[in-house]
């Protein structure tokens, strides 16, 4: 018995600087790379259900209105009724209200998207097309207010940020099954 635990205590003593190593500052011996900071990693994660991690900024239907016309009408229609044209095939945004569940959907953010929040995040990380993220904060927060106002989720004057967004109630938020992965609780 002693014997295994003078093995323990030497395999201790012995693992003791891998353990402090690991918590120590990134090696830099190559002087290539950088610290990760929190703004870094904001790029990667998305924006939950719940909007934690949404950030400042503010916008309402009027204001998108003029950042829709400028970078997403040539796409989506100047009555965001999508444009099909060869080399375009941008979707239409709103309409379709009750149509997923039958033979022909119409997939729109009245129709499908079940959270405001992850059409925020969807805006911010992927439009517009032609230079996904250039998007400043409160323009993405004005399109999302225009296109949920245009499809009469949310009254034309209602100012959206961090606060209200995740409040709003879409459509179709109850037309989805959980899921029930314990894991991905987190991300909602």
């Amino acid at each position: 018995m002693r014997e295994v635990n003078r093995m323990v205590a030497v395999l201790a003593a012995a693992l003791a600087p891998c353990s402090v190593s690991a918590q120590m500052a990134p090696d830099t011996r190559l002087g290539v790379g950088q610290t990760v900071t929190e703004a870094d990693l904001s790029a990667y994660f998305s924006i939950p259900p719940s909007g934690r991690g949404l950030p400042p900024g503010s916008g309402t239907a009027k204001e998108g209105e003029i950042v829709f016309r400028e970078t997403c009408a040539a796409c989506h229609g100047e009555q965001l009724q999508g444009n099909m044209s060869p080399g375009v095939g941008a979707d239409k945004l709103i309409g379709g209200r009750g149509s997923v569940a039958t033979n022909d959907p119409v997939k729109t953010t009245e129709s499908y998207w079940p959270y405001a929040t992850t059409l925020f995040d969807y805006v911010k990380r992927a439009m517009p097309f032609n230079a996904p993220g250039s998007l400043s904060d409160d323009q993405v927060y004005s399109v999302v207010a225009y296109v949920l106002a245009q499809g009469k989720i949310i009254k034309k004057d209602k100012k959206i940020d961090a606060t209200t967004l995740p409040k709003v109630q879409m459509p179709n938020r109850d037309g989805f099954v959980a899921d029930p992965r314990p894991e991905l609780s987190l991300y909602r």
